[in-house]
């Protein structure tokens, strides 16, 4: 199994890699710019160059993040500014070498037309991805379910991926905190809900999970994470029964918990390897 962290970069997106090195994980994600602005990065590429080639040295998978305002189901006002946004993401994150950008599903924009929001999101979708010819994909991760936002189902992904017109350039990121949150995967349904991702051909375009744990019980619909082995909602136990299948061996598993709560994500990574790895 892979295990990794976020990390900031604050020292450069070499600086990001070897940070996660240092650590001794084995992937990593990191905001691409400014994580609470949609304003365009001049970045330095041939920083980003070096990291993308100390990750394959290394061995290291990374995915990255849009800043928090992205969304794609923007007001008017945003939409030109979050597709120009988004394309500048991509860049830097193909520049570095990563798989993806992680992108939260939209919310509702009408509440009086719930398809309104689809058809926005798939129409921000298009045009994003009609301008973009790069390796790295769009990941859409699930929301936490509450209340106005959608993206809960893997149905719902699927769908918005199946019906874009360029479906190849669209992965998935799956969020444990958000699926026990919006009752999806409770702990004690792994093997129906991992029957269900295959079916649905999910699990096949499944290319990073954020691994975290859950401050509020299951179907709770509250996005607050907790740290794997302590003060979480998902049992040890839990977490095993999905992240053991065979179906998910191969996807990293990406720590998005709280690292100021009394353990590391250094000495979690650890605790990690101990109780998973190999």
């Amino acid at each position: 199994m892979k295990f990794g962290c976020h990390v900031s970069i604050r020292d450069g997106y070499l600086g990001a890699a070897k940070r996660a090195a240092s650590i001794e994980a084995d992937a990593y994600q990191y905001f691409p710019k400014n994580p609470r602005s949609l304003t365009i990065k001049n970045y330095d590429k041939e920083n980003a160059n070096a990291c993308k080639e100390f990750c394959l040295e290394k061995g290291l998978f990374s995915i990255s993040h849009t800043p928090y305002p992205t969304s794609l189901t923007p007001t008017s006002d945003k939409k030109q500014l979050t597709i120009d946004s988004l394309l500048n993401d991509l860049e830097i994150t193909n520049a570095c070498g990563s798989v993806g950008i992680v992108v939260h599903f939209g919310h509702r924009v009408d509440s009086d037309d719930p398809l309104a929001s689809y058809h926005l999101m798939i129409e921000m979708l298009n045009e994003v991805l009609r301008q973009w010819d790069g390796e790295a994909l769009i990941l859409m991760e699930n929301n936490a379910g509450a209340s106005g936002t959608m993206g809960t189902t893997m149905e719902e992904l699927v769908q918005v991926r199946s019906l874009c017109n360029y479906p190849e350039k669209i992965g998935f990121c799956l969020d444990t905190c958000h699926a026990f949150a919006s009752g999806i995967w409770e702990g004690t349904n792994s093997q129906e809900f991992l029957q269900k991702g295959r079916t649905l051909s999910y699990l096949e375009h499944l290319k990073a999970i954020h691994f975290n744990n859950s401050k509020y019980p299951a179907r709770s619909g509250k996005d607050r994470h907790a740290n794997i082995f302590q003060k979480g909602h998902i049992k040890e136990e839990q977490f095993n029964s999905l992240i053991t299948s065979p179906l998910l061996k191969e996807i990293p598993l990406i720590l998005e918990t709280p690292s100021d709560e009394g353990v590391t994500h250094a000495e979690e990574l650890g605790l990690l390897k101990q109780k998973w790895g190999s």
